[in-house]
């Protein structure tokens, strides 16, 4: 740690006559090494401390209070160690340095954190003297991986919490809604927690104006009324994970409330993974008993011993569940976590040599980094454009679509008639863009709805198809030839072909073919 930041010191760019590093992330890899790094910092600049290197994540109180002020050059701080929140969507064009302390195998992120250094800056370094470079400093040899895998995919990474809890209670609303008369009462009460926490959204915060419009619409009362699947889609993929007032910080009670949702959600489908959850329930309530003469747990006794009966589960319903949830939920931080013994290594650590290169050596063929950076910058500034939106929707494009984009690539110095030809000798242009672009995680789900209500999945089938979706949503194609590789196959060794039988498979693979090929020219 102290090695890493030695080094970033001494060899990054420099501002204010060369006397003080010029604005830095560190990408870190969780909020532990986080609060590490900043530590180490204070301990080896103490006439810096608390000041010069801070850490700004979620976790942070007054974490937008910190960005504004990383966002302007003469003030603290100077170095924003980060996990997670300034990887993308954050645009300070006063950063030349970016340290990436952490392993990312998504070529899609990678290259959402690489912009974060990309802004143009005029000035910056006096009158007259501009932003015309920035420096990638790679602890964790991301720049050889993507060398070697130019192609690499990763899987998602896990939702937060919070974000898990909105879109399970979005979906087991759905499920509520078949039977309107019978959980009446348990769909309301869902539907008011989940309204109190989209009303507790600050329409003035960074993260919520980029959703300004959906959250605005479920701020509306009315509007939750019935929400079919176009509403649960909206809530699931533009609003769930969004900050709140309204959210509790109390992560065991979260915990046992996920545990319990899922639970409501595989009763109502008749899933057999069920039981699963109800052992660990059951589980729950036994070390729940283990404190009997703590008096909060004392006065639930009767619950908690019930529960660990075989006449309790026997005619189960979602509303006995979610009393169950009410009455033990705050009582969940009683129970001790095993613990996991921090392990502090003693050896010398080495750097190792160091190397050298431009970041356009990344990739081959026409898919170099500097020509996919200008592409993506002229796709952040046009993605409004109405055969954009067809790409990024899944709409077929047309001819027309493609030659005007072309012309705009070209009339504004993207591109040449040479690299686009160069380019659809690889691949057509509507796929090119498909791939920096994503697509729309509501038009990914929606080519897959009619399969999934007319199909009766099991968990690992779902599990799959969420998987597809992630793909699409984060690369923009997916290759059906990738259903029989890892991570796919990691579900079942023979991928599709072992999690579904011959014509489900077909159909998926119909379905993936249609979402390609509607980036393609007709």
């Amino acid at each position: 740690m102290d090695k890493v930041l030695e080094h970033v010191m001494r060899n990054g760019i420099k501002v204010a006559g060369g006397d003080r590093l010029g604005k830095t992330i560190i990408f870190a890899k969780n909020g532990r090494h986080a609060h590490f790094i900043a530590e180490r910092f204070d301990v080896n600049y103490p006439h810096l401390a608390g000041q010069f290197a801070r850490l700004i994540d979620y976790s942070v109180t007054y974490a937008q209070s910190l960005i504004d002020d990383f966002s302007e050059a003469e003030k603290h701080p100077h170095i924003a160690v980060s996990v997670d929140m300034l990887d993308t969507g954050i645009d300070v064009p006063e950063v030349v340095n970016l340290v990436f302390f952490k392993i990312v195998r998504s070529k899609t992120k990678f290259w959402q954190m690489v912009g974060r250094g990309t802004r143009l800056r005029p000035n910056l370094f006096g009158p007259g003297e501009d932003k015309e470079e920035f420096l990638i400093f790679d602890f964790c040899q991301n720049l050889e991986f993507f060398r070697e895998n130019p192609d690499a995919k990763a899987a998602g990474a896990p939702r937060p919490i919070g974000e898990r809890l909105f879109i399970t209670r979005v979906e087991l609303v759905g499920e509520l809604q078949e039977e309107k008369e019978e959980h009446s009462q348990l769909t309301n009460s869902l539907k008011d927690r989940l309204h109190d926490e989209v009303v507790g959204m600050n329409l003035e915060n960074f993260m919520v104006r980029d959703r300004r419009r959906a959250v605005e619409h479920f701020k509306d009362k009315s509007n939750w009324e019935t929400l079919d699947l176009d509403a649960q889609i909206t809530l699931n993929d533009e609003v769930a994970g969004l900050p709140s007032a309204f959210q509790d910080d109390h992560l065991p009670a979260k915990q046992f409330d996920l545990l319990v949702l899922n639970a409501q959600l595989l009763l109502l489908r008749g899933d057999a993974n069920f039981a699963r959850l109800q052992i660990r329930m059951i589980k729950f309530a036994s070390a729940l008993e283990g404190l009997s003469n703590v008096p909060t747990v004392a006065k639930q006794m009767e619950l908690i011993l019930e529960m660990q009966t075989d006449s309790f589960w026997t005619d189960i319903t979602v509303e006995i569940l979610e009393d169950v949830r009410r009455r033990l939920r705050t009582l969940a931080d009683l129970i001790q976590p095993q613990e996991r013994k921090i392990v502090i290594t003693d050896f010398e650590d080495e750097l190792g040599h160091s190397e050298t290169i431009d970041l356009p050596d990344v990739g081959v063929g026409i898919d170099k980094a500097r020509f996919k950076m200008k592409v993506r910058r002229f796709v952040e500034t046009h993605i409004d454009h109405i055969a954009l939106q067809k790409i990024r929707r899944a709409e077929p494009i047309t001819r027309m679509d493609v030659e005007e984009l072309q012309h705009m690539l070209i009339e504004q110095g993207v591109a040449d008639s040479e690299t686009l030809r160069a380019l659809q000798t690889e691949e057509p242009l509507g796929r090119f863009l498909r791939r920096l672009v994503g697509l729309d995680r509501a038009a990914a789900k929606s080519a897959f709805s009619s399969f999934m209500s007319e199909s009766q999945l099991n968990s690992d089938q779902t599990e799959f198809i969420d998987m597809i979706i992630d793909h699409l949503t984060e690369g923009g194609i997916v290759e059906p030839k990738s259903f029989y590789e890892s991570p796919f196959s990691d579900i079942d060794d023979l991928g599709i072909a072992g999690v579904f039988d011959k014509d489900h498979a077909a159909q998926i693979i119909q379905i993936v073919r249609t979402v390609n090929d509607a980036a393609v020219a007709a």
